[in-house]
């Protein structure tokens, strides 16, 4: 990862800011991206030594990744990784749910990734070389009532995961997928007490699931100690699927 650098999605907050972190303190160079929170993300980059910079990105401006990595490769060098790991929520019984609401979130969830992994790839075949982690959530393997649109986009990652493992390996691009269980971050905010202590009562392990968990394997999975591992995707939950 230190011949470049790394594209991390949604880097500001959350999971996407543990691993802007993790990967600082690994010696990388990190290109991570904010929709919102401007302060946030400047306040993140001014507290990586230089190692990390950020762009603003929404998921729904298709045209931009395009455009945003030859920016990154100009600034930082080639990017060598990808974390797909911005995502939106519109919560709703699937009943009730809008067809805009529907088109938003897969667009976004799944249709950015799309367009964030074709952006870094023409570059990362030509020098067979590169890893992709693609974030998914727990939503995509037990199912959480209102979230059908949201859970939809997990699992398809998922699948567009196994695909993309199969078309590269032999160009030496690994992807795999983490899914994370139940973590406190911004997204979930919102949530009612007594719903958070439903979804956590199905966790083995006491201590939950940090954002610093996740990341960890994010940058696992992303480095060459990984170098055997693709198509893969890996819970992070706190044993809520023992």
């Amino acid at each position: 990862m230190k011949d470049g650098c790394v594209l991390v999605t949604g880097g500001s907050r959350g999971i996407g800011r543990a691993v802007v972190r993790a990967l600082v303190a690994e010696g990388c160079r990190v290109a991570f991206t904010y929709r919102t929170g401007e302060a946030e993300a400047r306040a993140l980059e001014g507290a990586c030594d230089g190692l990390a910079k950020t762009w603003r990105f929404d998921l729904a401006d298709r045209a931009r990744p395009g455009v945003l990595v030859p920016e990154i490769e100009h600034a930082l060098g080639p990017v060598v990784g990808l974390v797909n790991n911005a995502a939106i929520r519109r919560d709703s019984l699937l009943a009730a749910t809008p067809d805009a609401d529907w088109d938003a979130v897969i667009d976004a969830n799944l249709g950015g990734a799309f367009r964030c992994c074709r952006a870094v790839l023409p570059k990362m075949i030509t020098r067979r070389a590169g890893s992709i982690v693609n974030v998914s959530s727990l939503t995509a393997i037990r199912g959480v009532a209102g979230q059908a649109a949201y859970g939809a986009t997990k699992a398809g990652l998922i699948g567009m995961t196994k695909s993309l493992a199969r078309e590269l390996g032999k160009r030496n691009i690994r992807v795999n997928a983490v899914v994370p269980g139940l973590v406190m971050t911004e997204m979930i905010a919102d949530t009612p007490p007594e719903r958070l202590k439903e979804l956590r009562a199905i966790e083995a392990l006491p201590g939950g699931t940090r954002p610093e968990d996740v990341a960890a394997m994010i940058v696992f999975l992303l480095s060459d100690r990984a170098a055997a591992i693709t198509g893969q995707a890996f819970l992070v939950d706190a044993g809520s699927t023992a």
